[in-house]
């Protein structure tokens, strides 16, 4: 009987600022799938003719998911997996249905890994990294992550399979994830 191919999904997690884009650009550099689901959210966003500003696009992804299924926005990341890759990076979960799609479409092979760093020095990163989506004020910073939690992001966060630490350098961040990257050719 044939062997059923598997892809390895590492998931990156984590709250607004922690680091997840420093640990998707090392897995690009490396030349691994990588689909970040906020891109999903970005193209409804663009679709509908809107501005790609923090209220807009949060507004925009809790319409869908009201509307649509809390998974929405999993099930439009689903349809870009490469089925022939070996490894798949996903960034961007937000919730259990999310978590729970990609597990039910993938199999098993998932792993989810929290990037954990506090919040203040979340803030200090995301008023300063300059993306069209982010909050540039202590009420707004505040306000997406309560956002972010009430889609169910707290408990995807507490069922990370690894945690790493983001307090220091981000030469450290990045050491930290190329070891994890490495672990997955095993």
């Amino acid at each position: 009987m044939a062997r059923v191919r598997r892809i390895k999904v590492v998931v990156f997690t984590g709250m607004p600022g922690s680091g997840k884009s420093e640990a998707v650009r090392l897995a690009l550099e490396r030349g691994l799938q990588v689909l970040r689901m906020g891109d999903a959210v970005w193209d409804e966003v663009r679709r509908q003719g809107l501005p790609l500003e923090a209220g807009q696009v949060g507004r925009v992804a809790n319409e869908m998911r009201t509307s649509h299924g809390a998974d929405i926005w999993a099930r439009r990341t689903l349809e870009s997996v490469d089925r022939e890759a070996d490894v798949v990076i996903i960034d961007g979960i937000r919730s259990r249905a999310e978590l729970d799609a990609f597990e039910g479409e993938l199999g098993a092979d998932l792993y989810l890994v929290l990037i954990d760093c506090p919040d203040d020095l979340r803030m200090e990163r995301v008023t300063s990294r300059g993306r069209d989506d982010d909050t540039m004020s202590p009420e707004a910073f505040r306000a997406r992550d309560e956002r972010e939690l009430s889609w169910g992001l707290g408990e995807v966060l507490a069922s990370a399979d690894a945690v790493i630490p983001n307090t220091g350098t981000v030469e450290q961040l990045r050491t930290r994830v190329t070891e994890l990257l490495e672990g997955l050719r095993d």
